[in-house]
């Protein structure tokens, strides 16, 4: 076999490998949206990776010139040559016709690839991200004991603290909070939290901001929680800061407000992550 039908051979087997490449991943998109056995999907893929991979070895084996070739001539030549020159530029010219459909088809069988990939970021799952934000916590959601009763304003007195949850979800995890109520006049909060303590009732995330454990103690004389895992304790008088362990975020605060019926309820979600720190800069 001489030199010119062997390229043309192997670009042929190139092409037909990179047309059953193409056909493999059409099967595999196929198969993965209609939810085929998972062997057929794996004979598909394996079909389409492997025609991508003879058509590449080929390509970069066989069809592409590595050395370089000078070719010394006379300084005149004979009819005979000329003749051969003129067949060999025909040749060229149809190697090159086939090489640019064969990249054609290379870059087709590659989009193609590429778009049955896309399929299967169905597998991925949902996206976690408005979960690992949010809680329970609702407007106008009402703050209940563990036993489910609901707390009214008259019911703590000063240096008093309970655990909360919203009602309807009493021991979900992420919306445990401790409510307390300091003396009067002793709370002095931040223009942008006036009012989220009312009747001098102040909630924070009960969800430690180092390792998420329950921030359970309070220091009514210091004015401070603490979690008793591993010590980190919380300035309830200043935004809960930490202010010592190794804790580095404030604990969240719940924003409240009293309804008509004397109830305390939420006015609305956390504004911030509740939890370990990690969480916030997953945003």
């Amino acid at each position: 076999m001489n030199a010119p039908s062997r390229f043309s051979w192997l670009q042929r087997i190139a092409a037909l490998a990179l047309l059953v490449s193409m056909l493999g991943s059409v099967g595999f998109a196929v198969g993965y949206a209609t939810g085929v056995s998972a062997q057929f999907q794996g004979l598909a893929l394996a079909i389409a990776l492997g025609g991508l991979a003879v058509a590449v070895v080929i390509w970069g084996k066989f069809l592409v010139r590595q050395e370089r070739v000078i070719d010394l001539r006379e300084p005149t030549s004979s009819s005979w040559e000329r003749n051969d020159a003129t067949h060999a530029l025909e040749a060229g010219t149809e190697q090159i016709g086939r090489r640019h459909l064969l990249s054609r088809l290379l870059g087709s069988a590659f989009a193609v690839f590429g778009i049955a990939a896309l399929f299967t970021i169905r597998s991925l799952g949902q996206n976690p991200y408005p979960q690992l934000f949010r809680t329970k916590w609702t407007p106008g959601a009402r703050l209940v004991r563990e036993n489910g009763q609901p707390i009214h304003r008259e019911d703590l007195v000063a240096d008093e603290i309970v655990t909360v949850f919203p009602e309807g979800f009493v021991g979900a995890a992420d919306s445990q909070t401790v409510l307390l109520r300091l003396a009067p006049g002793i709370l002095q909060p931040a223009s942008d939290r006036a009012d989220w303590s009312p009747s001098d009732y102040v909630a924070y995330s009960k969800v430690c901001t180092h390792a998420g454990c329950p921030v359970g103690l309070y220091r009514s004389a210091e004015h401070q929680l603490l979690c008793p895992c591993h010590q980190s304790m919380f300035d309830v008088l200043d935004r809960a800061k930490p202010i010592a362990g190794p804790a580095t975020r404030p604990l969240p605060q719940l924003p409240l407000r009293i309804a008509a019926d004397g109830y305390l309820r939420a006015q609305s979600d956390f504004h911030e992550p509740i939890g370990p720190g990690f969480w916030e800069r997953g945003a």
